[in-house]
C-alpha cells in the first residue's frame, strides 16, 4: 500500500513467494525500493510465510497484532489453544508424533525471528497514515483487517475472501464468490461471523482479500452485507 512517498506490504504469502513479491515490488516501484514496514493480518503460513525473508532482505520491521505473536514465535501451547479443525485433526497430531525435540526443530524453522513489533487494534496503523486497524477475530484469535475510510478500501485478510473456499467444488476449481473465512482453518466460527458483520458495517467500495481477486464497485457493500446476513453475524 502506497502512502505519499513510502509504501507498506500487507501479508507476505507462503515462504516460497518471497522472490515473486520482490520482483513485483521492483517492477511496480523501482529496483531499489523497500517498504517502511510489513504488516500482517494474522499469522498463518500462507500469509506470514515470507515475512522473515522479506524483512531481512528489505531491513524493515514486521508489525502484527499482539495476540498473534505467540503463534509467530512458535509457541506450541498457543497453537494448541488456537487450533482450527485442520490443526486439531491433522497438524497437531503430526507434531505430537514427532516428539518434543523434533517438534521444536520443526517449529523453529517457521518461527519469525525478524524485527517483530506488536500493536493493538484501535491504534494508528504503522506505516499507513489514514488507515484504521479493525479487530476481526475468529479465523484466528488476533486477526485484524485494515480500512481506509477516505475511499472505502478494506483489506480483510481471511476474515472475508472472494473465493468459494467452503465449497469442495469451489475450492478445487477456484470459483469466485464472496465468502466467510475457510472454516476448516478457523479458530472460532461465532467470532468469525461477528467479524464479517463488523466489516459489512463499514460499507466498503473495495474489498482486497487474502484469497480471490479484489471486489470493487457499487455492489461491493451490498454483497458483503448479504454475506453477513447469510452467516447470521448480527
Amino acid at each position: 500500500m502506497r502512502s505519499a512517498t513510502s509504501w507498506t506490504l500487507v501479508d507476505t504469502g507462503w515462504a516460497s513467494d518471497a522472490d515473486r513479491i520482490e520482483r513485483a515490488a521492483a517492477a511496480l516501484l523501482g529496483g531499489d525500493t523497500r517498504p517502511d514496514a510489513i504488516l500482517l493480518t494474522h499469522c498463518h503460513p500462507d500469509h506470514s510465510g515470507a515475512a522473515e525473508r522479506l524483512a531481512r532482505d528489505w531491513d524493515c520491521p514486521v508489525h502484527l497484532p499482539a495476540e498473534e505473536v505467540p503463534i509467530a514465535i512458535g509457541d506450541f501451547a498457543a497453537m494448541v489453544a488456537d487450533a482450527g479443525p485442520l490443526d486439531r485433526w491433522v497438524v497437531l497430531p503430526m507434531l505430537r508424533a514427532l516428539g518434543r525435540r523434533r517438534r521444536e526443530a520443526v517449529l523453529a524453522r517457521s518461527r519469525l525471528d525478524c524485527s517483530l513489533r506488536a500493536f493493538r487494534p484501535g491504534t494508528d496503523v504503522p506505516g499507513m497514515p489514514g488507515w484504521e486497524c479493525v479487530p476481526t477475530p475468529g479465523h484466528t484469535r488476533g486477526h485484524v483487517s485494515y480500512s481506509r475510510p477516505a475511499d472505502g478500501v478494506l483489506i480483510t485478510g481471511d476474515a472475508v475472501v472472494t473465493l468459494r473456499v467452503n465449497s469442495p467444488a469451489g475450492l478445487l476449481l477456484s470459483r469466485e464468490g464472496i465468502s466467510g473465512p475457510p472454516w476448516y482453518t478457523t479458530w472460532d466460527r461465532r467470532l468469525a461471523r461477528e467479524s464479517v458483520a463488523r466489516l459489512a458495517d463499514l460499507e466498503p467500495s473495495v474489498l482486497a482479500c487474502g484469497h480471490g481477486t479484489p471486489m470493487t464497485g457499487p455492489d461491493t457493500a451490498e454483497a458483503l452485507r448479504a454475506l453477513a446476513e447469510r452467516l447470521g453475524g448480527h
